[in-house]
């Protein structure tokens, strides 16, 4: 492990809490509500993202980040969740999966111009690298998870 924080949002009260990586394994608890902390399924699922914790937890991450932006109503978008669940288990400690629902938040959908759903946006230590349009087979979104990381 590094000597990089993680930001753990705590189930019980959500407040973000900033662990350092090298801790996890002791066991830590929420600052605020003296809950244990989930650190053993941190990135093993999809994180999400919303307008105004964005930069937090896509831009401010170092290392590699996929955002999928998708909608509810969307059906291509529900045939791609389960995949996308696969490669957050899958890729647990490469890369930070997240979902952003472009509906409720139209802010950072038009700042990366998302036109079609489902969108995946690829970022490396906060920048855009790629941006992958569709349903695409997950042989493809790990080939793209692959060359980030």
């Amino acid at each position: 492990m590094s000597d990089k924080n993680i930001i753990i949002k705590c189930f019980e009260c959500g407040k973000k809490n900033r662990v350092p990586d090298k801790r996890l394994e002791e066991k830590p608890i929420c600052g605020h509500c003296k809950t244990l902390l989930d650190t053993k399924n941190i990135y093993g699922r999809p994180v999400v993202v919303s307008d105004r914790d964005f930069g937090e937890e896509v831009l401010g991450y170092s290392g590699a980040v996929l955002v999928d932006c998708w909608a509810p109503w969307c059906g291509p978008c529900k045939s791609i969740a389960p995949v996308l669940d696969e490669l957050a288990y899958e890729f647990k400690g490469s890369i930070k999966i997240t979902k952003l629902n472009v509906d409720e938040n139209p802010l950072t959908a038009s700042q990366y111009r998302v036109m079609s759903i489902p969108t995946l946006l690829f970022f490396k230590d906060g920048k855009l690298e790629n941006t992958l349009v569709g349903a695409l087979p997950k042989t493809e979104i790990t080939k793209q998870i692959k060359s980030l990381i």
